[in-house]
Formats: C-alpha cells, structure tokens, sequence
C-alpha cells in the first residue's frame, strides 16, 4: 500500500490522498494556528485507510439487529451513522466518506486560534466554526456537472456540521434516480448515510432508468446483486414527481426525527427543499 501524500494547493489548502480517500482541507486562523492545523491533519490522516481495510469485510456486511463489533473510531463513526437506517438494507460503507472528513475535521478543530475549517471529502464535508464566523457551501445540481448553482451560508450558531450529496451519477452506486440529494446535518457521517437514504427514494420505474446488479460494476461492492442506477434519459413530468415525492416523504420523516437539518433533491430540472432557511437557491 502506498504512503500517505500530502500537498498544498497554491490557494493555500491542504490536500491529502491515499488510495481512494481524497481530501481538501480549508483553514482559517493565524499563521500559527493553520500551521498546527495542518501537521493535526496529516498526523490523524496517517494510517486511516489501513485501519479501514482492516475491518472491511464487516464494514460491507449490511446493518443487522445489533451493532457491529467495530473496533477502529473511523469504523464506528460509519456504523453510528447508518444505525437509524438499519431497518432497509443499509451498511457502514454509506456512510464512509463523511466519517474519514468528521475524524480529520476533530483532530484538527481544538487548534487555539483556528477560526473555520471545512474538510471535503470528494463532495461530503465536515465543518469547524469558532463562534462569529460563517462559510458559504457550494451546492450543486448535478454530481455529473459538478458545477455549483446555489449557495448555503452556514453559521457558528447554527448546527449544522456536515453537508453531503449523493446522486446516481456520483462516485458511489445509487439505487435511485436523483441526479442529486445534498443533506445539511450535524455531523458529516450523518450527512453522508442520509444522502444515500434519500436518494435512494427518489426513484421510479421507467424504461429511461437502467440499472445493474451492483456486483456486476464491481465485484468488491457492499450493496450486492442490488440493481443500480447506471443511466436516466429523459423521463415525463409525471415520473419525475413521483421519485421526487417518494424521496421528500423520507427526508420529511428524517428531518422530523432530527437525524437531519435541510435536504435538496433535485431530478432534471425540478428541485424539492425540505427544511426552513437553511438552503438558499
């Protein structure tokens, strides 16, 4: 396995990557607290993926009655994640990209004089705020585009902390059809397995949608013989609603239950917000 690797980009991030974990890592502070950010970041960055492949057989084993005897902290951020989903088939993995962010966002955030700090993780975000400040979060509409549209000004007070899009077009395999489902919540980990929820439930049958088992894209994927999404052509007014109303109900009953702060499900060109104020378009 190779080494961590650690750069800086000429606009002053840090970015880190090894294998599949890619970060982009914002600061905000005096020189020396970004400094101290910094090395924070790459020491908690070290070894990660390795404890991560350690437990990866049980880390693709779908969430069961009792919580999985995880043993590494990355491990049982995802399994706290994905628990309240534990009812539909659902493992730790869906949650993967926002727990490495929340565990490099923590080693980082007690910096003394560290302001803001935002880790991205391929689109799932965690966020630090010291009390007065603000950030602005891109939002997009399409994870094929990846091009933001929208914009979502997060304050210190507010308690949001993680913001994550999921989306059959995305990195990770989606059962629905939402070209994207962006969750404020108040942990990244959080985020990350509500995205997938929801845009799980966007979704209809149509002869547009066409889908492969899951296994059949990559024999190492959690989700199985599932079928996934691998393609949506034009779908008529009517489809397109009823995925959107399939995935607002979750998000509805997600947002009641507090698991999260604000969602936006878009499917070509019509857009559902749940959640008040917090998503601007």
């Amino acid at each position: 396995m190779n080494s961590p690797w650690a750069a800086a980009l000429p606009d002053g991030r840090l970015h880190l990557q090894d294998g599949p974990i890619d970060l982009v890592i914002g600061l905000d502070g005096t020189r020396a607290a970004m400094a101290e950010a910094r090395t924070r970041a790459c020491a908690a960055f070290e070894g990660l993926l390795a404890d991560l492949v350690a437990e990866l057989p049980l880390l693709r084993t779908p969430i069961g009655a009792d919580p999985p005897a995880l043993q590494g902290r990355v491990a049982r951020r995802m399994a706290a994640a994905v628990w309240p989903f534990r009812r539909d088939y659902i493992t730790p993995m869906a949650a993967v990209a926002g727990a490495v962010a929340e565990e490099v966002l923590d080693a980082i955030a007690g910096t003394p004089g560290l302001l803001a700090a935002h880790v991205n993780n391929g689109g799932d975000i965690a966020l630090h705020l010291a009390p007065g400040q603000s950030l602005r979060v891109g939002l997009v509409p399409s994870l094929e585009r990846a091009v933001p549209e929208g914009l979502v000004r997060l304050r210190a007070e507010d308690a949001v902390r993680g913001v994550a899009t999921s989306g059959w077009p995305g990195r990770s395999f989606s059962r629905g059809i939402a070209d994207a489902v962006t969750v404020l919540a108040a942990t990244a980990a959080q985020a990350d397995a509500a995205a997938t929820v929801i845009a799980n439930a966007v979704d209809a049958e149509h002869p547009a949608v066409r889908r492969a088992p899951a296994r059949a894209l990559d024999p190492d994927s959690d989700l199985g013989e599932l079928p996934v999404t691998i393609g949506v052509g034009p779908l008529p007014a009517d489809v397109v609603a009823q995925a959107l109303d399939g995935g607002e109900a979750v998000a509805e009953a997600l947002l009641s239950r507090g698991l999260i702060l604000g969602a936006m499900l878009v499917l070509g060109d019509a857009v559902r917000m749940v959640g008040e104020g917090l998503i601007q378009g």
